[in-house]
């Protein structure tokens, strides 16, 4: 009777510390471990579901219970809240293939456990059922959506185990970590192989797949991937796509065309896959990339037109393409592109620290080095070694232990130079691109300066472009796929929620078909207005606004509003100090749930809007200053402090200031005069700001660990080092600065 009262009490208090009985036996032994998971797993569940743990949006929480679930063997329960998470999409069609393989190993455990039947059995019965469900345009992405890494999480559930070593009880948020790896373990253990091989048996139902070796004039050898829907006889146009990430997005690319009755093509760039080539990423594909549409337009499966589809680096490869234009190219759809010189590798003539990283990603192997590129935890450590120890930004490399060429070479051009001209059209190479085009980007797109700068630099040299643009509430990865339900942990609008993919086929069917323009294309700039559930469509992007606000770098309390011009000049001075590494993070308090990092910042708040505010558009303005060095980079960021006292970041712009008026030659500052610093490039947003909200303006300057440090030597600042700093930068901010806030108004 005592036992059972002290283990009763034991048990309270683990529940009050939110601490859950987990035996240490469990990280050794694979049995007691099995036997554990399911009942962690429901009380987890239980305190998934209180005030204090639930997530903020009902995706966060749909995706963490229907996990939860299936390690708790509730299998059809995972099953329905995993449809109730895929209906919370606009068009849930899109989400069909999503946590696919999850929903069949569920699927299989039920039918095994009521049918009597053995696992595989079922997990084949479950495969065909779920393969006849899902809709044709979704088909290609089920062998993606399998195709988990079963050594990485095995790796991933012994690492979470370990930490339980030595421990009879485990917290909530680890609790829940370990039931999430334990998951991916036994899912992709228990199925891949045979999905895998069902995949394979439906594609050759379906497709044609083949993959050669193409010689170009000078001798490089480039793998091209091939895929036709065999009941397709007649030849077809062909979609291409250039891809420098080798592995199973080929056959994804290939796939996706053909079930839109397109022939697919999807070509890796020199050095990968059967390669034998250097791979020296954007180097080549302007020289290419001509070749391969040669080649490809007169094959007896295509009907001569081509048009070319991808994103990010792929979206690139399209500018590379257009460079020197081949007759049978006849039109692009480049999403979220690489603007290589840029925003990468350096935006706005910063070079990034994830540079590296990628570098590394596509170079380390014939394919892509998935592992590597994923260890966020190895290059956190790199680029804060590098940080903390003052080296100059080119000693990256040799730190994170394999030197890099492409990366001392990329460095060797902070100007947007030549090495870049190159790469893609320049000035009035733009004027003779006089095919269609269709760009996509998103207000969180990490490539969306480069996606716009192509937008911009076409219209301004070639007046008659037919080029369009949709831009939304989309990521990287969404203005490349669909839109989210949710983005960066914020809901999007229903009307945003659009399938690009639909979008871009419906554009290839208009350009290369004949049909139906498609009817979001009602001008050449069509975006949406997030919090109005509204796309606006208007000719060029300064009419993205009817007029501009000019927010001022001053104190509202010495001030009617930050909108008023100041009436006596003012300054506010700030001071960086480069030696110190180890100083305190600085913030601005939100609320009792948010803050703001403004570290090497200063802030300044607007008052309480009195109506609401459309702000549809890019930061412009100019900041005047006065240094005590030659050089630094600025660093803004514009928030809405919503009336629920949430922020909401609204825009942001990085440059180096000796860079800022024009980006192929360095002007270095007068230290001790005053400097004007123009704001350009900056991330384009279209939202409306509630009655009841301020605006909060946040200014410094750029020093972290994930970007170039500028000490304002005026030295090549991949140079220099922390030896270089010598006293501290001090900054004067005056009043007369401004950020100019475009405004739209119907």
């Amino acid at each position: 009777m005592k036992i059972k009262i002290l283990l009763a009490l034991i048990f309270v208090n683990l529940l009050q510390a939110q601490k859950f009985y987990f035996p240490q036996t469990t990280v050794t032994d694979s049995v007691i471990l099995e036997k554990q998971m399911p009942g962690l797993a429901l009380q987890v569940i239980s305190s998934l579901q209180t005030k204090k743990n639930k997530p903020k949006n009902d995706v966060d929480f749909s995706d963490a219970l229907f996990r939860l679930q299936i390690v708790a063997k509730e299998y059809k329960k995972s099953i329905n809240t995993l449809s109730e998470y895929r209906n919370q999409y606009a068009d849930h069609h899109m989400a069909d293939y999503k946590f696919i393989g999850y929903e069949l190993y569920s699927m299989a455990k039920m039918d095994a456990t009521e049918k009597k039947t053995s696992f595989p059995n079922a997990l084949r019965e479950a495969f065909n059922k779920k393969y006849g469900s899902i809709p044709e345009k979704q088909i290609p992405r089920i062998g993606l959506a399998v195709d988990g890494d079963v050594n990485e999480a095995r790796k991933l559930l012994t690492k979470t185990l370990a930490k339980q070593k030595g421990k009879d009880s485990i917290d909530y948020r680890a609790a829940l970590a370990l039931c999430k790896s334990y998951l991916n373990a036994i899912t992709y253990s228990a199925i891949k192989p045979q999905v895998t091989q069902l995949v394979t048996v439906k594609d050759q139902e379906k497709f044609i797949a083949e993959t050669k070796d193409l010689k170009t004039k000078n001798g490089n050898t480039l793998t091209i991937t091939i895929v036709r829907k065999k009941e397709n006889k007649s030849p077809l146009p062909v979609i291409l796509t250039s891809n420098i990430y080798a592995g199973p997005f080929d056959e994804f690319f290939g796939k996706r065309a053909a079930v839109y009755n397109y022939v697919g093509a999807v070509v890796n760039t020199r050095g990968k896959r059967n390669s034998p080539d250097e791979n020296n990423p954007f180097e080549h594909e302007a020289q290419d990339i001509y070749e391969v549409i040669d080649w490809v337009s007169k094959q007896p499966w295509s009907n001569g037109k081509v048009g070319m589809i991808g994103g990010s680096y792929l979206g690139f490869s399209q500018w590379a393409a257009v460079k020197k234009l081949h007759a049978a190219l006849k039109t692009i759809v480049p999403q979220v592109a690489v603007g290589i010189g840029i925003d990468y590798p350096a935006q706005n003539n910063i070079f990034m620290s994830y540079m590296l990283q990628w570098i590394q990603y596509v170079t380390n192997n014939k394919l892509t080095d998935e592992a590597d590129f994923s260890n966020f935890a190895k290059w956190d450590s790199i680029n804060t070694a590098w940080y903390k120890s003052g080296k100059s930004f080119r000693s990256l490399d040799t730190i994170s232990g394999k030197p890099s060429k492409i990366f001392q070479r990329w460095l060797d051009h902070p100007g947007y130079d030549s090495y870049w001209q190159k790469m893609v059209p320049y000035k009035e190479e733009f004027s003779r691109i006089n095919i269609p085009v269709l760009t996509t980007t998103g207000y969180y797109d990490d490539d969306q300066i480069g996606a716009l700068y192509y937008f911009k630099k076409h219209h301004q040299y070639n007046k008659n472009a037919d080029h369009y643009l949709v831009i939304g509430p989309y990521n990287h990865g969404g203005a490349q796929s669909f839109g989210f339900t949710y983005v960066n942990g914020n809901p999007i609008d229903p009307a945003a929620r659009i399938s690009i993919d639909d979008l871009a086929f419906s554009w290839f069917d208009y350009i290369l078909k004949g049909g139906k323009k498609p009817d979001i294309l009602k001008d050449k700039i069509n975006f949406q207005v997030m919090n109005t559930n509204t796309w606006k469509h208007v000719p060029t992007l300064d009419k993205m606004h009817t007029s501009t606000l000019k927010f001022y770098l001053q104190d509202r309390k010495n001030s009617s509003s930050v909108f008023n011009k100041p009436q006596n000049k003012s300054f506010t001075t700030q001071t960086v100090d480069f030696k110190n590494r180890s100083e305190k993070d600085l913030y601005y308090r939100v609320s009792k749930k948010d803050s703001i990092k403004t570290t090497h910042s200063v802030y300044f708040e607007s008052e309480v809007l009195d109506k609401d505010m459309i702000i549809s558009g890019n930061l412009s303005g100019v900041f005047n200053v006065s240094i005590n060095k030659k050089d630094f980079d600025t660093d803004t960021y514009l928030y809405q402090i919503q009336p629920d006292g949430q922020s909401f970041l609204l825009s942001t712009h990085i440059v180096r200031a000796s860079y800022s008026k024009n980006n192929e030659v360095r002007q270095l500052l007068a230290p001790g005069k005053l400097e004007q610093i123009p704001i350009n490039n900056s991330i384009f947003m279209s939202k409306k700001i509630e009655k009841g909200s301020r605006l909060l303006l946040v200014v410094g300057v750029n020093k972290n660990p994930a970007w170039q440090i500028n000490y304002g030597t005026g030295k090549d600042v991949s140079d220099e080092t922390i030896q270089d700093s010598g006293e501290p930068l001090q900054i004067k901010w005056y009043n007369d600065s401004y950020v100019e806030i475009p405004v739209y108004k119907d």
